[in-house]
């Protein structure tokens, strides 16, 4: 059993990290009126989760929340689970490892190599190398670990239960229109093509971001499977 005080530090991550991809999928939509709308509004997005402040509480929000992911796993004694809750073990887990190289690509080539966040820069780099569908599945698994995370903690209140409908349409829709606001833009500079940025990656500086970004996959699945293997060895020790 989680005790009271993990579950609110696992429910308030959890809130914030819900807010940033939410964020990111209202700025893709914007893409479906039109670019510069969507360039507007990830400006005020970086201002804000780039901020120190917001730093801060993003990663300090992702690290709680995956740390007490780990100890989940550890304790669990069973895995004879619904089908709802492995759906959100996907949804969570798959995330940081599809968050992962669009961190290391946006904001460590930002840091690193002075490199340009925009939509302009962002999806015109994914159209030219084909990684258009990457990027729009890339939020969808947080978003639906979101969504199940505050049912599954609130389904206990009537005006929730109430709002069902609405919820899992709000779950699915968001993404729908994520994913159309990207392809929009992505048809914008494939229909009317712009000058390279000054500031894209070098070759040498693509291959570094790779290197850390390998590094950093492989460190963390292999933080899922010791905290799974270490739970299941201490089952095992307890019930013999």
């Amino acid at each position: 059993m989680h005790k009271p005080g993990a579950r609110r530090w696992r429910l308030y991550s959890g809130l914030i990290m819900f807010a940033y991809i939410g964020l990111h999928m209202v700025n893709h939509a914007l893409g479906l009126w039109s670019l510069p709308l969507a360039e507007r509004g990830l400006g005020l997005a970086i201002a804000l989760w780039h901020s120190l402040p917001g730093t801060i509480l993003l990663y300090g929000a992702a690290a709680t929340h995956f740390l007490l992911a780990l100890r989940t796993l550890y304790e669990r004694r069973h895995w004879n689970l619904p089908a709802i809750e492995w759906v959100r073990l996907w949804a969570g887990f798959s995330l940081p490892w599809l968050l992962i190289g669009h961190v290391m690509s946006t904001r460590v080539a930002g840091g690193w190599y002075a490199y340009i966040v925009s939509y302009e820069n962002v999806v015109g780099a994914l159209v030219g190398g084909g990684l258009q569908g990457w990027q729009i599945a890339l939020l969808a698994p947080g978003w639906i670990h979101g969504c199940l995370g505050i049912w599954l903690n609130l389904r206990r209140y009537l005006v929730m239960r109430r709002l069902k409908p609405a919820l899992v349409a709000l779950m699915i829709g968001m993404p729908v229109l994520s994913a159309l606001g990207f392809a929009s833009m992505a048809r914008t500079l494939q229909t009317a093509p712009r000058a390279a940025p000054a500031a894209a990656l070098a070759g040498e500086q693509r291959q570094t971001l790779e290197t850390w970004r390998h590094g950093i996959v492989v460190f963390y699945f292999l933080l899922i499977a010791g905290a799974a293997g270490a739970g299941f060895y201490r089952s095992r020790r307890e019930d013999s």
